[in-house]
């Protein structure tokens, strides 16, 4: 009869840190092999791990350990930890923040690093062990009172979980679980436990193992620790355990809840916890009923039988009374529930790594996991006979001798063990996960590819991570937009890549190109939409949006509707076909209906996105476009207005028109010397005009200005903003009379006068008619927008990029919706979102294309942080600034002046936070404080001013100039 698997729990999510290897793969490969990662270390390793000389020298000490690299290196400004906080941290502690932020990552769920961002249903449960990093500290002697409680919070074990929680934004359960060598698994069993009882939906377990130093051990006789520095589990020469340091952290969801998850790496059958009890020798003894009762409650709570297990990954310390009793435990169990003789090979994980102590049962779950998934079941590193004392008569047990296929009952069925010293026994029962059927193949276009970092250096590696897996494994892209977009926090250092395969995906990401890169603020991000006038029609132009740009279409439509039929089956084609007569399309009467068109349907379609401007900058007949998106003008009226214009302005008599590269004032210097009557049509910056006129006066101002300033003839048929475009007026006052204009719903620019007509305010009829007339006082505009939103993104909405470049130009980020030139233009489009979106602009990614796909396993973020030791542990450099002699005066000393809050200030931060490169604009909490720290540093400067600075005065004035500022009050009040 099939299994109920209403109560199975996917693992979908797996990240670990383990010694002698750099990532999962190498890991698998070295369990293969059956290659031993512990290893031997030198006095001089011991010594610079901090070994003391006289226990590396001792008599029996034996210097082997499965070594963990770089387990004291931590990017504590990614978790916004100030560095002196995260010095006085477990390592432990700070490697599961990071584990645990990278199994998010696999599982496609993003971690929430923000503060106040919506948090994720996931429970959190966290076990570490004993902290040897407390204790070097305290070996010194003890710790200041403030400096005490820092390390408390940062090593005791009550405090991980919900720190975890804390920092990666997750608002299910959080708990700490110790029950010593079985605490993960023990962890594993309650987190599957609170899933089944819906107290969440997804449940993050993670637990390390890391002891300090990083030693060998002392070898006692009739100790469990191993006197030849090798663990060989049920091996005939097994003397006992070798210790190792490792993290590991597991993602678990109900398997009936699985949507778009990632494809899970195992399923949970069953689990069980229990205790020996008074049943055993001794509280350090393990006892075979126990061990017994846990492995049968395991398979019942399963609801499978031991005939259907093929492998188990055993607890197996290597030692000379563990082994036997956990082997005779486990064939008894396994026999009494129906296994066959020599049915079940026999795993340990610690002969190839050491012995991980709290982290062990999460590494024997991902070892076990890989084995029924995989179908190979490896040899145990180091083994060469049986021990004579383990009971194999009729077991169902056996140790392979070398890597073998699966030949085990089906589906392939594993268990694990884990054991704790005092009883406490968890067993796990774990299924291979049927593979995810085939789904019908995602159309192949271009995608947006992005990642983001907390530092450009980590944004740099994760790229070449995510690269170098592209290559190998040639995923779908859509899976992988959707994984990126969906399951990845969106840190401030960004990246966005346009590709159509995984291979031109990791060209991209290898190449980085700057233009595709952008570091986003903290917090919102202004955006003005610049929206071109005439002269930057090409034919094709809507196309690049329609294929790109989701909305613009259906805004498109709806603007073609406004405009008269034949117009607009004119327009359809100059806007969709590049190869429409440019010469056609620049005819006035045609070419502003069709800027208008493309410039109103891909404002609406940003807005439509989530991006809603601060401020509509239209140059000419771009303020058409702007008065409509801010809704003075409904889009009929609109639309019929700028048919209207564009036949009057045809209608006016032919001029021609100059860019010319000098001031306005010197413009008309020019003008006057060369005798001809030329208007100053535009000023679009300080160093950018336009004057128009007739032929052959633009000609004689030509001749005129000669190489003395840059000037460039315009593809223009007439002089527009110029006294020839006076006959066109009469027929534009008439076009809006009557034509009702409400009060701007954005700020938007005037070109008559350079300013903004604020929210609210009121266009008239007039000033629209009038700048056809008149100077269009672009270049004010955008230093009014300059001054308002000096960080304010500027986003040319429509063809081309002249507008970005004077925006650029008057200081502003700017951005060309559709810079040209590309044959493909639907591509351009998708990369300036993108680009849009690595400057912080709310773009959302899913409705992009980044949500067609599934989400798959992706190399997650590459941690590199510093190394940080805190100096309380007696060696290695601090991080944090050299402590300050004593000053000389105080501010109570007899005769003396006061302490310079200029000067002590930054030290009191420096000592505090642990960080020394320290401006006015420092700001206390984004370096990593919080109210704990902050009660710190007003103590600090008690102690240091004698003065006392009110706390709620202290949150506020969060920066370091503002700080220094109220402590110089301070002092002032007091001498007065």
């Amino acid at each position: 009869m099939d299994r109920d698997r209403a109560l199975d729990v996917a693992v979908t999510g797996m990240a670990a840190r383990l010694p002698g290897v750099a990532d999962m793969e190498q890991w698998w490969k070295a369990i293969l092999s059956a290659r031993v990662l512990i290893r031997r270390l030198t006095r001089d390793e011991l010594l610079d791990a901090g070994v003391p000389a006289e226990l590396a020298d001792a008599e029996g000490y034996v210097p082997v350990r499965g070594v963990l690299a770089d387990a004291d290196r931590f990017d504590h400004r990614l978790f916004g930890i100030s560095a002196r906080d995260a010095e006085l941290m477990d390592p432990q502690h700070r490697l599961m923040l990071e584990v645990a932020w990278s199994a998010l990552e696999d599982s496609g769920l993003a971690p929430q690093p923000t503060p106040g961002a919506a948090g994720r249903d996931v429970a959190v449960y966290a076990s570490g062990s004993g902290s040897g990093y407390l204790r070097a500290m305290l070996s010194g002697g003890p710790l200041d009172p403030l400096t005490l409680d820092q390390a408390l919070h940062g090593t005791e074990p009550d405090f991980i979980a919900s720190l975890i929680s804390y920092k990666l934004g997750l608002t299910g359960p959080a708990l700490g679980v110790q029950t010593a060598c079985s605490s993960s698994l023990v962890a594993v069993h309650l987190a599957t436990q609170a899933l089944l009882n819906g107290e969440c939906d997804t449940a993050l377990v993670v637990a390390a193992g890391i002891d300090f130093p990083q030693g060998g051990h002392l070898h006692v006789d009739g100790g469990i620790q191993s006197s030849s520095g090798m663990c060989r589990p049920f091996d005939e020469r097994s003397d006992g355990v070798v210790a190792g340091s490792g993290v590991v952290a597991l993602v678990l969801r109900r398997l009936a809840d699985l949507g778009d998850d990632p494809e899970p790496y195992g399923v949970l059958l069953g689990t069980a916890v229990n205790n020996d009890g008074s049943a055993k020798a001794g509280y350090y003894a393990p006892s075979v009923t126990g061990q017994e009762a846990v492995i049968r409650a395991a398979l019942a709570a399963a609801d499978v039988p031991g005939s259907s297990i093929g492998y188990l990954e055993a607890h197996a310390t290597g030692t000379r009374v563990g082994d036997p009793i956990e082997w005779a435990a486990a064939s008894a169990a396994l026999a009494a529930t129906g296994a066959a003789p020599g049915q079940v090979a026999v795993g340990a994980l610690k002969a190839t790594m050491g012995h991980l102590d709290a982290a062990s049962g999460l590494a024997a779950v991902v070892k076990a996991m890989r084995v029924v998934r995989d179908g190979v079941i490896p040899a145990i590193a180091g083994f060469t006979a049986l021990n004579p004392l383990l009971d194999t008569a009729g077991s169902p047990l056996r140790v392979p001798a070398a890597a073998e296929p699966w030949t085990g009952p089906l589906p392939r069925r594993a268990g694990v063990s884990s054991f704790g010293i005092g009883g406490t026994n968890a067993h796990v029962v774990i299924e291979a996960p049927e593979r995810v059927p085939a789904r019908a193949a995602v159309p192949a276009r271009d995608r947006l590819i992005v990642l983001s970092a907390g530092d450009p250096e980590a944004l740099d590696r994760t790229a070449e991570r995510v690269a170098g897996h592209l290559r190998r494994e040639r995923p779908d892209l859509a899976d992988v937009a959707t994984t990126l977009a969906a399951g990845r926090a969106a840190l401030p250092e960004r990246l966005a890549v346009v590709a159509r395969d995984s291979a031109e995906a990791a060209r991209q990401l290898d190449r980085r190109p700057r233009g595709a890169r952008g570091r986003a603020p903290a917090g919102p991000v202004a955006v003005a939409f610049l929206l071109p006038g005439q002269g930057s029609q090409r034919p094709g132009m809507a196309a690049g949006y329609t294929a790109a740009l989701p909305g613009f279409a259906t805004a498109l439509d709806e603007c073609l509707a406004a405009l008269p039929g034949e117009l607009a089956v004119r327009l359809h084609r100059a806007l969709f076909d590049s190869a429409f007569p440019a010469a056609e399309l620049a005819a006035t009467e045609l070419a502003q209906p069709a800027l208008f068109a493309v410039g109103y349907a891909a404002g609406r379609a940003l807005t439509g996105l989530g991006v809603r401007p601060c401020s509509l900058l239209g140059h000419s007949l771009g303020e058409i476009a702007a008065a409509c998106l801010a809704d003075v003008l409904d889009l009929a009226d609109a639309a019929r207005f700028v048919a209207v214009r564009g036949r009057a302005m045809q209608a006016c008599p032919p001029g021609a028109m100059v860019a010319v590269g000098c001031d306005p004032g010197t413009v008309r210097d020019l003008i006057a010397e060369s005798g001809a009557e030329l208007t100053l049509a535009a000023v679009n910056g300080p160093a950018s005009c336009t004057v128009a006129g007739t032929e052959q006066d633009v000609e004689r101002f030509r001749r005129h200005v000669g190489d003395r300033v840059f000037a460039r003839r315009l593809h223009t048929s007439h002089a527009f903003h110029s006294r020839l475009m006076e006959p066109a007026l009469p027929e534009l006052a008439e076009a809006l009379a009557g034509v009702p204009l409400r009060r701007a719903a954005t700020p938007l620019a005037s070109n008559l006068t350079g300013e903004f007509v604020a929210e609210g305010g009121a266009v008239t009829a007039d000033s629209l008619v009038e700048q056809a007339r008149r100077p269009v006082l672009f270049g004010d505009a955008l230093a009014a927008l300059a001054r308002t939103y000096p960080h304010c993104v500027a986003v040319e909405v429509g063809p081309g990029q002249a507008l970005a470049t004077q925006a650029a130009a008057a200081g502003l980020t700017a951005v060309p919706l559709d810079p040209g030139g590309d044959d493909d233009p639907g591509r351009a489009v998708l990369a300036a979102l993108g680009k849009l979106w690595t400057l912080g602009v709310p773009v959302p990614l899913q409705r992009l294309g980044a949500g067609e796909g599934r989400r798959i396993h992706l190399p997650g973020y590459a941690f590199h942080g510093p190394r940080l030791l805190a100096p309380e542990v007696g060696r290695g450099p601090s991080v944090t600034a050299t402590p300050r002699p004593a000053p000389a005066t105080t501010a109570t000393a007899a005769g003396a002046g006061d302490p310079d809050p200029d000067v002590i200030m930054p030290e009191l931060w420096a000592e505090v936070l642990g960080q020394t490169d320290l401006d006015g604009d420092a700001d206390f909490f984004a370096l990593g404080g919080d109210s704990l720290l902050i009660t710190q540093l007003a103590r600090r400067i008690h102690g240091e001013f004698g003065v006392r600075v009110p706390l709620r005065d202290m949150l506020a004035g969060r920066t370091l100039s503002r700080q220094t500022a109220l402590v110089r009050d301070a002092l002032d009040r007091r001498a007065a």
